[in-house]
């Protein structure tokens, strides 16, 4: 077995579980997703397990759903993740703490500095989940009517990278020199100003803080779509990919990396993690149980809910006990609606067995014991199918005291896993390299 085939675990929180009913199941700390006390320990218990990150989900509206549904919801509050985070950066040493910030809403001086902020703060623990922003709810809240357009949003979000990482580099490494003697505090020479005037941003620069310790954050990219796909092998060093059949993660594992070299980028230095639902039982039985239980507190005015904002339509018009209809295109995410389309016409669900499984979660999921659950992963790893999973758990504080207690140590047993972490940053424990400064190159070099 050798280190490079080693798995990486992220911790997907949003903010902390993906499943509709987490805050419902029995044992479960219903206010965690807004309780420091609980993200605390969350944080240390997947730290003790040696996890490379945190990875932390956003959301821009509330009013997104009819309200049958929405006083169901526990995503209605909860902290802003570059408010969080530096929080949990002081209480842990290792974990990497990754948040979403959109392109489409926010100035991207304001995303680069509190990043750069982050990673400082943190000793160079941060990551940036670059996202578009699909939901029309979340566009009325920036004093905008409509959504901007797919492949709009996608053109803003590449120029807006090209941005953020130039001001990232506003700075050489030694412009700080702090000279008390001649009262000097900084090498001018040593400050580029970016002056960046382009298709949608016109950005002067430079930003007001240091280079980041990790040169850049970690960039994280989610999209599944063409345009996503292409974006992350351009700019993502981690990919938090959809989870679904072996041979579809091949497929899009290999295409990705296929795509990123074309484009002159080395495909090692991408990560892709797809997400994974894995709930642990003592035996298949149990896990099974508690699945079937979790999936049963689903209410269905949720499960419709979620259908709708997956689907970009509302389908609480749709025949429940018919099959799914026609979907018209829309400016929703095209990579989500196309796998609820596909899986309703290869599986032959009814819109009511749609809804139950769009309000509990319908993508990959590992139910069984630890040994189970790590057989499947490491098919996966040494199949070609991904480089390490972005864990979803059930239920807090259970489904991660299951995964770190119990799943970890059968993992580290076949040495698919860590022991001990690589190093300080989230780089180094992810075996990425640092960027070099686009505009200085270091001296002495």
């Amino acid at each position: 077995m050798t280190e490079s085939r080693r798995l990486h675990l992220g911790a997907f929180m949003r903010p902390v579980g993906i499943h509709t009913a987490w805050w419902r199941y029995p044992g479960a700390y219903p206010d965690a997703n807004f309780n420091l006390r609980h993200l605390v320990r969350f944080a240390q218990t997947l730290e003790r397990g040696r996890f490379d990150a945190w990875f932390m989900a956003d959301h821009l509206a509330v009013l997104n759903m009819p309200m049958a549904a929405l006083k169901r919801s526990a995503t209605v509050t909860s902290f802003d993740p570059l408010t969080l985070l530096p929080a949990l950066a002081i209480v842990t040493e290792h974990l990497g703490l990754i948040a979403t910030a959109s392109t489409t809403f926010e100035p991207p001086n304001v995303i680069a500095r509190r990043f750069a902020s982050l990673d400082h703060i943190s000793g160079g623990r941060a990551g940036w989940n670059l996202v578009t922003t699909s939901n029309p709810d979340a566009a009325l809240n920036f004093g905008m009517t409509e959504q901007m357009e797919h492949g709009e949003r996608y053109r803003r979000a590449r120029e807006f990278f090209d941005v953020v990482t130039g001001l990232w580099d506003s700075w050489a490494e030694d412009a700080f020199i702090r000279d008390v003697e001649n009262g000097v505090y900084f090498d001018p020479e040593r400050l580029h100003v970016l002056d960046h005037k382009g298709e949608f941003l016109s950005v002067r620069g430079p930003l007001n803080i240091a280079r980041p310790v990790q040169g850049w954050p970690i960039i994280v990219q989610a999209g599944a779509s063409d345009a996503g796909r292409q974006l992350a092998a351009e700019t993502a060093e981690m990919i938090f990919a959809s989870g679904g059949k072996l041979a579809d993660a091949q497929r899009y594992y290999a295409d990705v990396r296929e795509r990123a070299e074309k484009v002159g980028r080395d495909p090692d230095h991408i990560k892709i993690l797809p997400g994974c639902l894995v709930v642990v039982g003592e035996t298949a039985a149990e896990a099974q149980q508690k699945r079937a239980l979790l999936d049963s507190l689903v209410h269905p005015d949720s499960g419709i809910a979620s259908l709708s904002i997956a689907l970009g339509h509302d389908a609480s018009q749709f025949d429940l006990d018919g099959p799914l209809p026609e979907i018209p295109e829309s400016n929703a995410s095209k990579s989500g609606r196309e796998r609820v389309i596909e899986r309703a016409r290869r599986d032959n669900l009814t819109v009511r067995q749609l809804a139950q499984i769009a309000g509990s979660y319908g993508g990959l999921a590992l139910v069984g014991t630890p040994e189970m659950i790590a057989d499947q992963m490491e098919e996966w790893l040494y199949r070609a199918a991904c480089d390490g999973f972005n864990i979803m758990f059930p239920y807090v504080p259970g489904g991660i005291d299951d995964f770190v207690d119990r799943v970890v140590p059968e993992l580290q047993r076949r040495d698919l896993f860590r022991r001990e972490y690589e190093g300080n940053t989230l780089r180094e424990n992810l075996g990425l390299p640092r960027p070099e400064n686009r505009f200085f190159a270091r001296r002495g070099f």
